[in-house]
């Protein structure tokens, strides 16, 4: 399916700035912003109304589609701005992160984070603590209340403000986000706190995650279908309620008042509340306040230092052919209203998006492309362009974004396809991903400077992409061949090509999640890489039940890679642990750490310290933090 674009497409240009990005960025408002419902009983009316044309539609699955008439709307009154993330990470004293993030303060829910002198980790359903300063194990504790079933439900991120732990779940038997959180104290002893239960549908992702940090600042984008025909609408609404035991559905206490909910812009047959909700963490008791905006269900979303962005598409039946019709919206972290621009195709993950200084979106999309919820990322197809726009062009979407606005980039094979903005430019290619490793070539790697400057070029590659990450300015690509494992250096000047490859032998990867990898920058030119390997030939969705074999460490000199070594799990390390909840590790279980200057590497319930000596990294010591070992806390 072609995306319309036209054949004469030309690239958007950029004008440099100078100053704080992160302030440029958030100041950036839109011209116009969507229109909020005036009052409850206006809200209540639209539902009523919404409601009625279902029931009077031919199709029982379907109906006529509903969008608002803005026009004829009485202006909203905009609720109090909350406070914005951005001002509380700017002013916070930034830590040593071992997370592998999209952006710099823009912390991402993991399943290993750092407190003080310890290691925090979520694994299988539990929470455990872990002294670096002479590794050993401290606490040990459920990651969900004393009185709370874990049967049928998920807890796979973790995110850590000041000296509250959140771990986040989802639901099937509660149906919804469940936050757990948890006190750590300076000594790395973890007390259970409270559970809080987010009102959301299934936010699943095989890329992407569900909450982000900035500051105190918890910051989630979760679905909520709407069903207008129920006899209480508001019950899909955004809500938040604390558990305890007996708790009822009646307990979930709204947290969008019809002034932060945001009229549809596009007619479609269903409706999805698409909601950002921000919740403060640095107070005792969870408080949070959510946006909400009407629109399609099919969605991607990335969360940049001063917005989220949703991207929806629904198709609209033409004769014979259904057409896609897109949208994205921003929605600011400063409270300011949400707006949103009429689009084509749709980005494939949260990494075909950037927020870039200059106040530009700039998104990858592809013609065939359904979002990133569950699988959906896996599969993509069709013409690839490259979409540039001021965020001051974004308005109440009347305003569709021009041809000229898009930029047409080669279309590469196959279908697990790996994109990434890396400095200037932007990389994406195909490889083998979740599936069993192939030795196609793919084509190799297309790198596009998105200022426009310089045509798009081919890389060749002597394997697929399966993974893309920044080495500072540069780049480096990781795939496989069908059985060794090559990590392919990208330099990234003005004209980008391919420097001499690193190959491990008789390898896969061991993890697909972003997080597995971790580069530590030692200066502008070089710097450590770790990634967990696996043996050669194992499919990518063996990671989630499948530990790795080992964490590979790499020198990069100048786009130069030398072989560190190893740090190896030992399988008896891995007992019997009785899990309850969590016992897929959906989210992997082994991790690269550069820590003060130290080396780690996390292998299942394994802690391995390395250090290195002539230039190869030897075991120094290494726990185990397995249940029947940890100190359980009380």
């Amino acid at each position: 399916m072609a995306l319309g674009l036209g054949a004469a497409l030309t690239p958007a240009c950029h004008k440099s700035t100078s100053g704080d990005p992160l302030a440029k960025v958030i100041q950036h408002h839109s011209r116009k912003t969507l229109t909020a419902f005036a009052s409850e009983d206006e809200l209540s009316r639209f539902l009523k109304d919404m409601a009625k044309a279902q029931r009077a539609a031919s199709q029982p699955s379907g109906s006529p589609g509903y969008a608002s008439e803005a026009a004829g709307a009485p202006p909203a009154q905009a609720a109090p701005a909350p406070s914005s993330p951005a001002d509380k990470a700017s002013s916070a004293k930034e830590g040593e992160s071992v997370t592998n993030t999209q952006h710099a303060g823009v912390d991402e829910g993991g399943i290993v984070k750092v407190h003080g002198d310890h290691l925090v980790v979520l694994r299988r359903g539990r929470l455990f603590t872990v002294r670096t300063s002479d590794l050993s194990p401290v606490s040990a504790v459920d990651a969900f209340g004393p009185d709370i079933d874990p049967g049928s439900t998920w807890y796979d991120e973790m995110l850590i403000g000041q000296s509250t732990i959140v771990v986040v779940g989802y639901s099937y038997s509660r149906g919804g986000t469940e936050l757990g959180l948890f006190d750590i104290s300076d000594s790395g002893r973890l007390k259970y706190r409270s559970t809080y239960h987010l009102r959301s549908n299934d936010y699943y992702s095989s890329r992407n995650y569900a909450s982000r940090l900035i500051g105190d600042k918890l910051i989630f984008y979760t679905p909520l279908y709407l069903s207008v025909g129920d006899e209480d609408p508001f019950r899909s609404f955004p809500a938040l309620r604390k558990w305890r035991k007996g708790v009822k559905d009646t307990d979930f206490q709204r947290i969008a008042s019809a002034t932060r909910i945001y009229r549809p812009i596009q007619k479609s047959s269903s409706l999805t509340l698409h909601t950002v909700t921000v919740c403060d963490l640095a107070k005792r008791d969870l408080q949070c306040d959510a946006t909400a905006v009407l629109g399609p269900a099919g969605r991607v979303f990335y969360v940049s230092p001063g917005s989220v962005f949703v991207w929806v598409t629904d198709y609209e039946q033409s004769g014979e052919r259904s057409l896609p019709h897109s949208f994205v919206y921003r929605m600011p972290l400063d409270g300011s209203g949400p707006s949103a621009l009429e689009t084509a195709g749709s980005p494939v993950d949260q990494f075909s998006f950037l927020e870039d200084p200059e106040g530009n979106l700039n998104v990858l999309v592809r013609a065939d492309a359904a979002g990133d919820g569950m699988w959906n990322a896996e599969v993509t197809g069709g013409d690839v362009a490259m979409m540039s726009v001021k965020l001051s062009s974004f308005s109440d979407g009347a305003d569709k974004v021009p041809a000229s606005r898009y930029r047409a980039l080669p279309k590469p094979q196959g279908y697990t396809f790996q994109n990434r903005f890396v400095g200037k430019h932007l990389l994406y290619g195909t490889g083998s991903g979740w599936g069993a490793p192939e030795q196609n070539e793919r084509g190799g790697l297309v790198a596009y400077r998105y200022d426009g400057s310089t045509e798009a070029l081919k890389l060749p590659l002597t394997h697929g992409v399966d993974r893309i990450e920044a080495l500072g300015g540069d780049a480096v690509v990781v795939g496989t061949d069908g059985k060794d494992l090559h990590f392919s250096p990208i330099a990234l000047g003005q004209r980008p090509s391919v420097a001499q490859r690193y190959t491990r032998k008789n390898a896969s990867q061991g993890e697909l999640r972003s997080h597995g990898f971790f580069y530590k920058p030692i200066d502008e030119k070089s710097g450590f890489l770790g990634l967990p390997v696996a043996e050669a030939g194992r499919p990518g969705y063996e990671h989630l039940t499948q530990g790795s074999a080992s964490v590979l460490f790499l020198r990069n000199d100048l786009l130069r890679f030398s072989e560190l070594g190893t740090l190896g799990a030992k399988p008896e390390a891995n007992p019997d642990d009785g899990c309850r909840a969590s016992c897929v590790d959906w989210y992997g279980n082994a991790r690269p750490l550069f820590l003060k200057g130290r080396i780690f590497a996390l292998l299942g319930y394994e802690l391995v310290e390395g250090e290195l000596e002539s230039g190869r990294i030897k075991e120094t010591r290494r726990v185990s933090f397995a249940p029947r070992r940890a100190q359980i806390a009380q």
